[in-house]
């Protein structure tokens, strides 16, 4: 399963980290402790959208970039997630196939329903 969250903290920490700031420093501008930021920074809380603001203030980047970042992240998740399921998992039929009776069967003995489906694959 993908975790909204620790997408959301691994680009958070990727954009401190390309700054060469500490959690200490951030977590200071932000105004939030430094213990959460850097639970949220390891996908541990799930972070409010005033924090994430104060966070992508104290980042001096704009939270639309930080999302669009993770909405990448999470569409290669996807991707990477559906290629590990086999073809088969890929093309399972939606519907159970259904066993019609041989031509020729006797219909007396046939449910209502098997017959109707007998008369449309006919």
């Amino acid at each position: 399963m993908i975790l909204l969250r620790r997408l959301l903290g691994d680009v958070l920490r990727r954009q401190r980290q390309r700054q060469g700031r500490t959690l200490r420093e951030v977590s200071a501008a932000a105004r939030v402790s430094l213990g959460y930021l850097s639970e949220v920074e390891r996908g541990q809380k799930e972070a409010s959208s005033e924090l994430l603001s104060a966070i992508c203030d104290a980042l001096d980047v704009r939270m639309s970039e930080v999302m669009r970042e993770v909405s990448d992240e999470l569409s290669l998740a996807e991707l990477a997630a559906m290629s590990s399921l086999s073809e088969g998992e890929l093309l399972r039929p939606v519907l159970e196939p259904v066993s019609l009776p041989a031509p020729g069967a006797d219909r007396a003995n046939l449910s209502p329903k098997t017959a109707a489906m007998d008369v449309v694959a006919a």
